[in-house]
């Protein structure tokens, strides 16, 4: 079927009345979306209301327990027959699927190297095919190239590059903008825009609603499992997006004016001529007890870095971090965590997480020694605290003893911070804390921030978010190494993009 112009009128992708079911809990409650060929749809709502159940039912890892999944007009495959689904959708996850120890060559044609007949690999046309393929997507990345050794944005690239050599046209994109920098966004953005040209057919998927209006085509809203609105996204504003997905009038990005930190205020954190080589070098920062310092800065800035050290995750080249007057042993978790440092790092999948492990044991993990004598941690004790996290830092699970891997981004990062929190540490350093949680989880992870640093706790959060940075003191803001801005609170947007870009240097 086509319109008047001759476009199709037949949905790319299209759930009907899709339901899914886990155990007691309903993932899925009769959700419908049709999505139009060669457009770009955004698909949000808060953490839990039921996006990845859909994108699930979408790349067939799931059959729906009621409704149906349809592509062109036709039935999905059934979800056993993969290489059915792979010529129809492919997703691109927050976390790569990308095997670093193989070539880029080999990641393209992962289980087609032998080509259709699974022949010997001839890799020298591997590799010219894999160059072909590259070029043919604009894709600038050696095919020989060691896929581990590839940065953020060029693992995507590839990722996108690969679904569409399987013939996929339909692609759904999660959150891949989490750990870019904002340049390297402009220009995924431009790349997805050039696909969808071309007739390729994507589902975006973000948290980062102003990259709504300016990628995507339509918008459609889960919560709480349900459909709630699909519109055309020049149709609905930032708070109406906002309160569709909460349910509640918003005022989300609204700071309350804190009383500024006093200059007699006893220095928390002190750092003295800190540096690494090829990251940061020369940095010279007091923390005073009870202040927010944010530090932002593109994706070679050092930013990461730099709160890492303080972390104990990396060794500084040279240079000291003080907790009070007492230096910190550098290069060691358990030291920073000894003298009082609390860290919340980037990856909480990688970094911040023990996925076997419970919400309470993975939230008491600094302090179980507390909770018995002779290694023994009594079970009850454990409990009470965990509940009490639970409570307090808003964590919506079954209870303590749910493992971790069962808990969505947002309450997944609250655990991540009630760890963080729980010695009750002078210092308290966050990376990139919001990155993927939804609207009304920032809200509570930052207010349980604010909430730390009002008790006296220092705080020294890495953010590329301008809605965390609001609720600073002072941002510093890094560029190539180097702190080359320091802004009071009150600062413009245009103030902290411009000297992140380094047109102020």
């Amino acid at each position: 079927m086509t319109d008047a112009t001759g476009a199709s009128t037949v949905p790319a992708v299209e759930a009907v009345h899709t339901s899914k079911r886990f155990g007691a809990t309903t993932a899925l409650h009769d959700v419908s979306m049709s999505i139009a060929p060669g457009s770009t749809h955004a698909l949000v709502g808060r953490n839990g209301a039921g996006k990845s159940t859909l994108v699930s039912l979408l790349t067939g890892l799931q059959s729906p327990d009621a409704g149906a999944i349809a592509f062109d007009g036709k039935p999905a495959p059934p979800v056993a027959d993969r290489s059915a689904w792979r010529r129809r959708v492919a997703c691109v996850f927050q976390r790569s699927t990308i095997i670093p120890d193989l070539s880029v060559a080999e990641n393209l044609f992962l289980n087609r190297q032998g080509g259709d007949n699974g022949s010997l690999v001839r890799w020298g046309a591997l590799r010219r095919k894999a160059a072909e393929l590259l070029q043919e997507y604009a894709v600038d990345v050696d095919p020989a190239a060691r896929a581990g050794d590839l940065g953020v944005e060029q693992r995507q690239l590839v990722e996108i590059a690969r679904a569409l050599s399987q013939g996929a046209r339909f692609i759904i994109l999660d959150e891949p903008t989490a750990r870019l920098d904002a340049t390297a966004i402009d220009r995924l953005f431009g790349r997805l825009r050039a696909l969808s040209a071309t007739g390729v057919t994507m589902l975006f998927i973000s948290h980062h609603l102003q990259e709504i209006y300016s990628v995507c085509d339509t918008v459609t809203v889960l919560r709480d499992a349900r459909h709630v609105l699909t519109a055309p996204v020049a149709d609905v504003d930032h708070d109406a997006l906002v309160a569709a997905m909460t349910g509640e009038a918003v005022g989300l990005t609204e700071v309350e004016a804190r009383p500024p930190v006093g200059d007699d205020t006893r220095v928390a954190l002190g750092l003295k001529d800190l540096t690494l080589h090829g990251s940061y070098s020369g940095i010279d920062v007091d923390v005073r007890a009870g202040e927010i310092v944010g530090v932002t800065g593109s994706g070679s800035s050092g930013k990461v870095a730099l709160a890492e050290t303080v972390g104990g995750l990396r060794r500084p080249t040279s240079g000291t971090v003080s907790v009070g007057d007492a230096p910190v042993p550098p290069g060691s978790v358990p030291a920073a965590l000894a003298a009082g440092i609390g860290l919340v790092p980037q990856d909480r999948h990688r970094e911040g997480l023990i996925p076997l492990l419970s919400i309470a044991e993975n939230a008491t993990l600094p302090i179980a020694g507390s909770f018995g004598r002779f290694g023994y941690v009594a079970p009850g004790r454990l409990r009470d605290t965990a509940r009490s996290f639970i409570d307090r830092y808003d964590i919506h699970a079954e209870g303590p003893s749910a493992p971790v891997s069962s808990l969505s981004g947002g309450n997944a990062q609250k655990v991540v911070l009630a760890r963080a929190l729980s010695t009750a540490p002078s210092v308290l350093v966050l990376i990139n804390p919001t990155a993927g949680v939804d609207v009304r989880s920032k809200e509570s992870l930052l207010g349980a921030v604010r909430a730390a640093a009002d008790t006296g706790t220092a705080v020294l959060m890495v953010s590329d978010e301008l809605d965390d940075l609001r609720h600073c003191d002072r941002v510093l803001v890094m560029f190539h190494g180097r702190v080359v801005a320091a802004l009071p609170a009150g600062w413009s947007d245009t103030d902290v993009v411009a000297a992140v870009e380094g047109v102020n240097r």
